[in-house]
């Protein structure tokens, strides 16, 4: 037994001890901020690591009894395995949105991104009083990924078409998710930028093609 105290650790590399077993649940560890000794199993960050391997599919059913396989109609969430999503769901919170209902609004300061689960959205503005609508989205889906970076305003409006049901992780999630998991955040990440390039992309071509019509 390792009876040697270490430190200050950050929480990267405790996290690396944690998974060679250098660092087991009952391992006490001097939390700086709250100027307490805790056990590691009671440490928020890493109580993902020393749950049953089992309790993969129960972690993800207590997000408000959402299916796991539900989770699989995400599709930047869709490469992971069972047990990346178990982890992974720890970071984020479902919201049931009943219809017609304003999910954020254009103009507000906004820190979370959402997936969409179940249901249809629409994504608007309003010019003049007038609402356009930019895009309509689906199951699979998601919105306000910039939020998790910049948390400035809302670029538009997003209202539930129907009865609809969306995850929803926060910028202040994602950074612990970066900081105890790198390894999801990065795929995570990854996939975000395949999708905005995508869309950038597709932006693209429409305004070539209206230019062109335009001559």
């Amino acid at each position: 037994i390792d009876r040697t105290a270490y430190g200050p650790v950050e929480l990267p590399t405790l996290v690396s001890w944690v998974k060679d077993e250098r660092v087991t649940a009952e391992t006490w560890i001097f939390v700086g901020k709250d100027s307490t000794w805790q056990r590691a199993a009671e440490i928020t960050e890493l109580q993902m690591f020393f749950r049953p391997k089992a309790g993969g599919a129960t972690a993800l059913q207590t997000l408000a009894g959402v299916d796991p396989r539900t989770l699989r109609r995400v599709k930047i969430l869709g490469g992971m395995s069972e047990e990346q999503l178990a982890r992974f769901a720890q970071y984020m919170e479902v919201e049931k949105v009943p219809q017609w209902a304003t999910i954020v609004k254009q103009g507000e300061l906004g820190d979370t991104m959402y997936l969409i689960l179940q249901g249809e959205l629409r994504v608007r503005m309003n010019v003049k009083g007038k609402e356009t609508i930019l895009a309509t989205l689906g199951a699979g889906e998601f919105f306000g990924d910039i939020s998790l970076f910049d948390q400035g305003p809302r670029s538009a409006d997003v209202v539930a078409n129907t009865d609809s049901t969306v995850l929803k992780i926060s910028s202040s999630a994602f950074e612990q998710l970066a900081k105890a998991a790198p390894e999801l955040a990065t795929p995570f990440l990854r996939a975000i930028g395949k999708t905005l390039s995508a869309r950038i992309r597709a932006d693209n071509k429409r305004y070539g093609d209206s230019v062109t019509l335009a001559w």
